[in-house]
């Protein structure tokens, strides 16, 4: 299983419409890539800064949905984004979520 960790600063005032944007209009759109298995999202006490994690079955999973879908993921996020969210990938070694090992 992969990875991605997107850590983005929100405009201010704007978590509530960021939850409901990442609801209604991006994860559907998750759910339809392939490899795609589950996202969470996470907002700072004050509100202005998130963090995205996204779990895909394979890291070309994740590779292909970056260049394919993400781009306009993010343009769907400018109402609620200040700046440019930057983007880490992992190698999943432990869930009790997914119920993950670490490959030996």
């Amino acid at each position: 299983m992969f990875a991605r960790n997107v850590r983005i600063h929100l405009k201010p005032n704007s978590t509530a419409q960021f939850t409901q944007t990442l609801e209604k209009e991006v994860l559907p759109v998750l759910r339809k890539q392939e490899g795609f298995q589950d996202e969470v999202a996470f907002i700072e006490p004050g509100g202005t800064e998130a963090v995205s994690i996204s779990f895909w079955r394979s890291k070309e999973n994740a590779e292909a949905y970056s260049r394919s879908v993400y781009p306009e993921v993010l343009k769907t996020l400018g109402k609620v984004v200040d700046g440019t969210p930057q983007t880490q990938t992992y190698e999943v070694s432990l869930s009790t979520m997914h119920k993950i090992t670490a490959k030996a």
